[in-house]
């Protein structure tokens, strides 16, 4: 009897190992690891840093391969010249987005973040235009971020040089920039309710890149959602319970005729019954503002206090940049982004800083929304599309020093800022985050005016700090520290 069972049970994973290899046949798949039935590849994957175990593969089956997440077949691109390839120069075969489980469930697919087909076209065009037209990237938004950079400064000196964790202040700093373009106004430090909201954004974040929330991810609606104490999804679900509490604006009926903000322009078109096709609705405006909250504040207030661990782990580079400044601008100004080109040693820390975190290794998982041919492989419909930005931001061909922290990565032999195409925390393409700009803003103004007014550092010193990130399955976050900001 034991014997039948043997040989039935291996019978059934021979036939289920013939069933993918037909399959990779049929559409003539990128190469890959031959998968476990129902499992797939995760097995062979560590849970704690996947891009680690998928680099290794690739040495094996090279820039484009097939691996199963479970069932979920998922096709990885590895490497400058595979991602660019699909994202800009293959831009519109790429530009589906995998409706990511966790936020599928909490949003039903409204909003921008997941959103494919005339949804994300609408919202995606939507929301660019009207952020443009209050500022980002221009001089009306410096001039805010400029502002909201003095209350920050001004909250750091009520420390009066004794540690303290800036994680939910820089969230908070970052959060009102997105505040003032979607609500036309800003929020206290010490607003309950608005710590509640990053509460809720961070833990959501670290959820959904710890090895649990990529279980979640991978089996859906399985025995795995017993594991989420309790119902974890209900975190994006209280940020929509925030914005509609504390944003009454939100629910009128109309907007004015000269809309102030995000909010305003969304529910005139809300209110234009011109075109039944229209994908201006209540519940696309919750998820986009909630997406832009998300995207624009954990990722800008993350990078920002990694920065602020890099120069306290090398307070060489720190002086160095504050001599910078202080030769270009002085302490009685607040930066402008014209001085950017005044400062190519800040600059280029700033853009190593992004680069050595690795914010995001795995990118916003893409997805076939049609058979896709690339490289002389068929990617079918409905295969997750992985471009790895992890082996991007740290390939050997691209970068000197790939695994060392090295502002020179940016500056030519005169010491000149330059440009590396292979530079893409933001990703690249149609779907590249549409905040690049603003982030970039704030990363700049922000930073270089802490420098004008503090030295940081840490009781442990230098050699205390860990610039290992905290979570490595979606988001490389940054480890937390007590800083201490002293006046210069």
């Amino acid at each position: 009897m034991e014997f039948s069972a043997t040989v039935i049970l291996a019978g059934l994973i021979l036939a289920l190992l013939w069933l993918f290899s037909v399959k990779r046949r049929k559409y003539s798949l990128p190469p890959g690891p031959a998968p476990l039935p129902l499992l797939g590849n995760l097995p062979q994957i560590d849970k704690n840093a996947p891009f680690k175990s998928i680099l290794k593969f690739s040495e094996n089956y090279g820039p484009v391969m097939t691996l199963y997440m479970g069932r979920q077949r998922t096709v990885v691109l590895v490497g400058y010249d595979a991602v660019k390839e699909a994202l800009v120069d293959q831009a519109d075969d790429f530009t589906g987005r995998m409706p990511v489980p966790f936020l599928l469930k909490a949003t039903k697919g409204y909003g921008l973040g997941i959103s494919n087909g005339e949804r994300w076209r609408q919202m995606r065009r939507f929301t660019l235009t009207t952020l443009r037209d209050f500022g980002m990237g221009r001089k009306g938004m410096e001039e805010w971020i400029q502002e909201v950079s003095e209350h920050l400064r001004a909250h750091i000196r009520t420390f009066k040089g004794k540690p303290f964790d800036p994680q939910f202040l820089l969230s908070s700093t970052v959060s009102n920039v997105i505040c003032c373009l979607v609500f036309g106004e800003c929020f206290a430090f010490e607003d309950k309710q608005f710590l509640h909201l990053l509460t809720i954004m961070s833990k959501m974040l670290r959820f959904n890149s710890s090895p649990l929330g990529q279980m979640y991810n991978i089996f859906p609606g399985s025995w795995s959602i017993s594991w989420l104490p309790p119902n974890y999804f209900w975190l994006y679900k209280g940020g929509q319970r925030f914005y509609r509490k504390e944003n009454p604006r939100a629910q009128r009926d109309t907007g004015p005729q000269l809309p102030r903000d995000y909010i305003d322009c969304f529910l005139i078109r809300i209110n234009q019954k011109d075109n039944p096709s229209s994908e201006f609705n209540y519940d696309n405006l919750v998820s986009t503002v909630l997406n832009l909250f998300v995207a624009g504040t954990e990722t800008t207030s993350s990078t920002l206090r990694y920065a602020l661990t890099v120069l306290i782990k090398y307070p060489k580079i720190q002086e160095k940049m504050q001599q910078e400044i202080d030769t270009v601008m002085g302490k009685d100004r607040c930066p402008r982004m014209d001085d950017r080109k005044s400062l190519p040693f800040s600059d280029a820390v700033i853009h190593e800083v992004q680069r050595f975190l690795d914010i995001v290794p795995f990118s916003i998982p893409h997805y076939a929304l049609n058979d896709i041919s690339f490289k002389g492989y068929t990617i079918p419909k409905d295969t997750v599309i992985i471009p790895l930005l992890h082996s991007v931001l740290k390939e050997e061909k691209q970068w000197a020093t790939p695994r060392f922290f090295n502002p020179q990565h940016f500056l030519d032999h005169n010491g000149n800022f330059k440009k590396n195409p292979a530079f893409m925390p933001f990703s690249a393409g149609k779907r590249a985050c549409v905040g690049e700009s603003l982030a970039r803003m704030e990363l700049f103004i922000f930073l270089v005016s802490l420098l004008q007014d503090f030295t940081f550092s840490c009781d442990g010193g230098p050699d205390s700090v860990d610039l290992e990130p905290e979570y490595s399955s979606f988001a490389n976050l940054p480890r937390s520290h007590q800083v201490i900001a002293t006046a210069r």
